[in-house]
Parts: C-alpha cells; structure tokens; sequence
C-alpha cells in the first residue's frame, strides 16, 4: 500500500469512527452547529423586488364614466384578475342601512350572496355578467365605499431543490427545540390559551391532547380529511401546539381553534380569510396563525385584521416562499406580526421572502411535525415558521394573565436573536424566535451572549463580528478571540446592556487573502471570569472569506 492509499484510508477511518460518535451521542444543540460557510457580504441583496400589480381604478372612476361602455371596462379591469375567484366581487356598503337594502334587493338584482361580514357591512357575491353589476352599481351609487375582486391566497409553496440558487441551507430536524432554547418543557405552556390555525383543518393525530382540538365551521362546504393539502393544517397546529416526540409545539397546553379557510384543493380568499379572522376573534382565540398568503389585498381584509388587533389578538402570518423583497398578505400588514425563515444554521433560507415590515424568523427548512393520517414529516416554507411564533406567544401569555396577545407578541420580538445586519433588518426583522431567552425573561440569572452574525464588506476588507447580549443583566468585559487563517488575534468589546448588540470590526489582510484565495475565520466570545453562559455553544462561529474575483 503507498503513502497516498494509507492516507485515504486514514481519513476514511476517521470519517466512519465520527460519524459512529456522532450516532452514539444523538442529536446536538443546533446552537453547536459550527458550519463553515461563506461569510456572507454586506452589500450583496439576495431578493428580486415583489413584481409591480396592475393598479384598481378607484370606484369614483367608474361611477364619473360618460358611457356606460366606459364605466364596464373600467368595472372589468377592477374585477377580472388571475388571481382572483372568477365572477366574484366584494363589496362594502357605506352604512348598516345601504347594507341592508342591498341584501334585500340582491336577488332580483341578478346577484348571487355567497357570503356576509355583517360587523363590516360587506359581502361576496356571485355575477353571471359585470353589466347586471355595473347596472346595480349605477343604480345605487351612493351606497357603495369599495367593489372589489375576491383575490385568492393558498399556502405558500416551496421551491424545488433543483430551482434553489443556495444549496447550502441546512435542515433544522431533531435539534428544533435546542435551536429555539426552550429549556423548558413546552407541553405544560399555552395552558389556557386557545391559537386559533386559519388553514385547511386539523386531522386527528396522537401528537394532540384529547379535547384540545375544536372546529369551528364557517359552512363553507368542505369538510376536513377530504383534501390533498389536509395535512398543512395538521403540520401547522403540531407546531403551534404538538405533544409528540417529532411533532412538538411550542405551546403544547394550548387549545387549538382549526377554521377550515381552504377548499378541497388548498386554495382560499381574501373573504373567507376575513370571514375566519373576525370568527376566531369571536370565540375568543387570543392568537392567530395564518400560513397562507397572497399578493393582493382589499379592505375587507384590512378591516377584519383591524377589529382582531384592536381587540389585542396577535395575527401571526408566513412571509411568503418566493424569494421576494416584499411579503404576502396579511404578513405585509405592518399590524401583523410577519415570520421569515432560517435554516439550521440560523442563515436565511434561500427562498423566504423579506423586506423592510418583516417582525422576525424562526426555523422554516427540515422542522419535523405532523401530517394527516398519523405522518411525521419534515416541513419546509414559512407556513413552518408562522407557527413556532404562534406557540411562543402562547406560551408567553399563559405566563401572565393580563398580557393580551399583542403585548405577548412585542415581547417575543424584543427577546429574538439578532441576526444578519445589526439590529432590525428586511432579511431577519427583528431576529431569530428565542424562545429560552423569551420564556426566561423575568430571571435575573439568565445570562447567554452570542456570536450573532458575520459579515464581510470586500470593498473595505473588513469582517464585521456581530455579538448580542441575549441575558438579562448587564455584561462587561467580553473578549472576542478570532484566528484568522492561523493568525489570532484577540478584541475587546464594549459593554453590553441586556438585549444590546454591538458590532466589533476584524480587519483581514487583502493581500494574505487574495495569495491563499480563500481565509478560515474562526470566532470565540468569551465571558468575562465568574459570568455562566446558559448557551455557551453559540459563543463560536466558523466562516470563511474568500478573495472577491480578478476584474
């Protein structure tokens, strides 16, 4: 055997007896997880602008028409879109009384009452022709504030991994729970606390408690576990609210409220979600998840998620999976609390949409959960991330019973890990979901810092190291130890106030970086002497940075 054939078998000795230890010891904290990647640049966007959407003439336009064949092509332009249910409009009376003499005359109108939303004074309706519609319109002009297209929503897709342009996302799987922090056990949290899953309907499954699950059904003709996408509804309350090993939530003791919004093939509308916003808020849901989104909205909408949030209900809703600056409605609703996703290295997965009104992220590539008939899968989009928050906020109110949702939920974004940019940015909003620093809040004992991110400029050839104090006490004294290559060199950082991020700048050689093409940097934080670290695994960081191309 030569030296080069001894040496590969070495290594493939090696390989097997750490993959053995691996197997033997089981899974890790995901916060261990010391993946050398790319450091990501600065400067370098990673979304495409949220394509432009033919405008709606206002409604006055219409009615200001000199001919009626005028006013019908503008009516047209208004109602007949792709994405909208074909031959339906929503409308919104200026009064309880327009409203009313509308239901009374729809019928000999030529229109079809397929739904109302009496505390808005709106409804869906079906028309065999826009003339017969335009006619009504005409006929009762004052009486109208808003006619528009039934715009439809499904949840979000995901992209196949052939079409992902960053293959380097990494699943969450059976380190969940270590990721988030919760050290707790989160089937006693939720108790008392109903989250109501707006989706396709929940199936039965072991993962929940007998009695946890009620329906709810706004008689929209579909039954749950009649579906193809049944199973959606089932992952997202497992998330929300699981007791299973491999389908845990986040508040296992929290009642779920399933309000089948979907038909038999996924899809729902901007109606029927309001319709099902306004009824959770009415059986007394405190929290809300929507995994579902669309890129229109109408006002109909916007008043639904209004008398929800103004009753203090946190609405969580799934940014979206097309790799998008701007999100899906109701995420884009700056009243809604908009969930991203990251991977099980904390990075952002490739295809979550982002911008500048996202809340937070949380875990959304490889998170286990359920599915109908007893499944256990590994759930990918932000339709996994939405309820993680969902659960979370449950948990946080059943801690305190004078918390409404929306204050439990500005709570869970105060407590996220920083990420990305520091501070608040359109990649991670306001971080990464903490659930151990969030549910251990009150203590004073807690303390955790953390290598938050890593950045790197190549016009300045700097490496910028973003730490966190993710504790509830004051730290001082914090030290930053980098090797770069195999050079290191050790930082100061200033002081840190409870959830303060600072930004410690590591400058890497541009000539020792273009000879050798590429740089390891590895980073260690280190606690002043006598200060534990609840989670003293996301102290280190590994990355490289690579020599930017000769022009």
């Amino acid at each position: 055997m030569n030296r080069r054939t001894l040496n590969q078998a070495l290594v493939l000795l090696l390989l097997v007896l750490a993959a053995l230890l691996v197997w033997r010891i089981g899974p890790v904290r995901q916060s261990a997880r010391l993946a050398t990647k790319p450091l990501r640049s600065a400067a370098a966007p990673r979304r495409t602008a949220l394509p432009a959407r033919p405008a709606s003439p206002p409604i006055a336009a219409i009615f200001d028409q000199a001919t009626r064949q005028e006013a019908l092509a503008l009516l047209e332009q208004r109602l007949v879109r792709a994405n909208a249910r074909p031959n339906e409009a929503v409308m919104v009376f200026r009064d309880d009384a327009a409203y009313q003499r509308f239901l009374a005359r729809a019928g000999a109108a030529g229109l079809s009452i397929l739904g109302q939303l009496d505390g808005i004074n709106a409804v869906r309706v079906r028309y065999n022709s826009t003339d017969a519609l335009l006619s009504e319109l005409l006929d009762h002009t004052g009486d109208y504030t808003e006619v528009s297209a039934n715009y439809t929503l499904r949840a979000p897709p995901v992209p196949a991994p052939a079409n992902r342009a960053d293959t380097t996302d990494v699943p969450i799987g059976r380190a969940l729970l270590d990721f988030l922090g919760a050290d707790g056990d989160p089937s006693s949290w939720g108790r008392g606390v109903t989250i109501a899953v707006l989706d396709s309907g929940v199936a039965a499954d072991p993962t929940f408690l007998a009695g946890q699950v009620r329906t709810l059904d706004l008689g929209l003709g579909t039954t749950p576990g009649t579906g193809s996408e049944d199973g959606h509804g089932t992952a997202v309350a497992a998330l929300a609210a699981g007791n299973a090993e491999g389908a845990q939530g986040m508040a296992g003791a929290a009642g779920i409220l399933s309000i089948r919004i979907t038909d038999e093939t996924g899809m729902s509308d901007i109606f029927t979600l309001s319709q099902g916003i306004l009824a959770a808020m009415d059986a007394g849901a405190q929290v809300i998840n929507i995994s579902l989104g669309g890129y229109d909205t109408n006002s109909v909408l916007s008043s639904a998620i209004g008398r929800a949030t103004n009753a203090g209900i946190a609405i969580v809703a799934s940014a979206g999976n097309d790799q998008l600056s701007g999100l899906t409605w109701p995420a884009a609703d700056p009243r809604v609390i908009s969930v991203g996703a990251v991977d099980g290295t904390g990075q952002q997965v490739t295809f979550s949409n982002s911008g500048p009104s996202l809340s937070l992220t949380a875990p959304g590539y490889g998170v286990p959960t359920a599915w109908s008939d007893g499944q256990r899968v590994q759930m990918d989009g932000t339709s996994a991330s939405a309820p993680l928050v969902a659960g979370t906020i449950a948990a946080v109110l059943s801690q305190s019973s004078t918390l409404t949702g929306a204050e439990a939920a500005q709570i869970v974004q105060q407590h996220a890990s920083d990420a990305g940019e520091p501070g608040a940015d359109p990649n991670y909003g306001n971080g990464i979901l903490n659930v151990g620093w969030t549910m251990n809040r009150s203590s004073s004992a807690y303390a955790d810092t953390a290598v938050a991110s890593t950045l790197y400029d190549p016009a300045t050839g700097v490496a910028s190291v973003v730490v966190q104090n993710r504790g509830n006490q004051m730290v001082q004294g914090l030290e930053l130890r980098v090797t770069i290559g195999t050079t290191p060199t050790t930082l100061a950082v200033a002081g840190l106030a409870p959830g303060a991020s600072a930004t410690v700048p590591v400058n890497i050689d541009a000539a020792a970086l273009q000879a050798a093409g590429q740089l390891n940097l590895g980073i260690q934080l280190v606690n002043p002497a006598g200060l534990p670290d609840q989670v003293p695994l996301n102290n280190r960081a590994n990355g490289v940075v690579t020599a930017p191309a000769s022009k």
